[in-house]
Parts: structure tokens; C-alpha cells; sequence
């Protein structure tokens, strides 16, 4: 009798297929402290499940994050403080510094590139302040935990093509919701100017269109 191999699923197959990052697992040397630290940040406690042998797992999930972060004990073997580079993507740097600035977090001066695309390593070719034009991608603030796992903000407002999917917009939160309201706002206004001055009476659809476009990367309306 003859074994056939099992076949391998067809490229067109795995393209179906979704990926979703969903848990990221860091390595802390305290654990009631690292628990401490990040829900006084304001993130949402998940779960905090003992085990034998002192096994723990403890579960946060950053405002308005689809990706969770575990940490806890004999759960990994990464040294504490190893985990670096860690982003969290804002619409507002400038109001994501300081929400975790007066929570008592030490976080760094917003800064962008001297490059002008992402951060060097470390604080390598920081130059102060966000990106000059602030271009999406381009503005940064970084913070550590108490065992030095390190965090960076960066700011994104407009995808660039591919990202997003162009059929659609989703939002995570109300206020990535409202600052996208607030683009769309200044924008329109804009529009108004180049257009006479007249006040538009199909601004929800316009709004809605340069919403859709700012997250997928498309051409936005004029």
C-alpha cells in the first residue's frame, strides 16, 4: 500500500487565511509590580490566574488595543526588561504624552526622526518635538516599565495605501473615532475655503469619504 503525503494547502488558500495579533508576552521580574505599573496606565485588567508550582499569568489590554499583554510567572524565559520597541499607535502623540505623563509614568520629550522615517535605535538621531510637517508615521514619545521593557508611541493619522482595507473604516475607540471627526473637520473647512466659501450641505458624505480614505491610504477628497 502506497502512503500518499498529505497535501500542502494551496498559496491561494493560505492568503484566506487570517493572522490576527491578538497576545504579546513580556518578561517582567516583579509581577505585582508590573500589574501595578500598567493598570495604573489605565489598561484594562483581563485576567490574574495562579497556577502550581507559581505559575501566573496576567493578562492587560492597552485602551482601545485588539492586542493583549501577558506577563507574569514561568511563562517565558526572556530576560525582564528584554522586550523592546513596543508600539503603540496614537492619533494625538501630543495628547497620548500626556495622559501618561499625568499618570506619573516617565516618558520621554515627543521627538521625530533626524531621517524622517521611523526612529533609530535607542535614542539615536532624536531630534525635539514631532515631525516637522507632522507627517503620519512620523512623531514618536517612548516610556519604560519598572523593569525597563521599552514602549513607543507613534503617531499615525493617515495609512498609507494597503494597510487598511480600502472598503471600509474601523475605529477602536470613541476617541479615534473623534479625532478622525476632527481631521475630516479642519479638512472640510479647507474644502469650503477652495470652493467659495459656500456651506456645503453634503458634508456627512464628504466627511465620510475622506474618513474612509485617511485610513486606507487612498486619495483624499479635495
Amino acid at each position: 500500500m502506497t502512503i500518499q503525503e498529505p497535501k500542502q494547502p494551496a498559496a491561494a488558500v493560505l492568503n484566506d487565511i487570517d493572522m490576527k495579533l491578538e497576545v504579546i508576552v513580556i518578561p517582567v521580574s516583579d509581577v505585582d509590580r508590573a500589574k501595578s505599573f500598567y493598570t495604573g496606565l489605565g489598561w484594562r485588567l483581563d485576567a490574574d490566574v495562579p497556577g502550581a508550582n507559581g505559575f501566573r499569568v496576567v493578562q492587560v489590554t492597552p485602551p482601545g488595543s485588539p492586542c493583549s499583554v501577558i506577563f507574569g510567572s514561568n511563562i517565558t524565559t526572556a530576560k525582564p526588561g528584554s522586550a523592546q520597541g513596543l508600539h503603540l499607535i496614537v492619533s494625538d502623540i501630543e495628547a497620548a504624552h500626556a495622559a501618561v505623563a499625568a499618570r506619573g509614568a516617565e516618558i520621554s520629550s515627543i521627538f521625530h526622526d533626524a531621517g524622517g522615517v521611523f526612529h533609530h535605535q535607542g535614542t539615536d538621531a532624536r531630534v525635539p518635538g514631532p515631525h516637522p510637517s507632522r507627517a503620519s508615521y512620523g512623531s514618536f514619545a517612548s516610556f519604560s516599565d519598572p523593569d525597563g521593557n521599552g514602549w513607543v508611541f507613534q503617531e499615525i493619522t493617515s495609512r498609507l495605501p494597503g494597510r487598511i482595507d480600502a472598503n471600509g473604516a474601523a475605529f477602536t475607540s470613541s476617541g479615534d473615532l473623534a479625532g478622525a471627526l476632527r481631521r475630516a473637520a479642519a479638512a472640510h473647512g479647507e474644502h469650503e475655503k477652495r470652493t467659495g466659501g459656500n456651506h456645503d450641505e453634503n458634508w456627512p458624505d464628504w466627511y465620510a469619504q475622506y474618513m474612509v480614505a485617511e485610513q486606507s491610504g487612498a486619495a483624499l477628497p479635495t
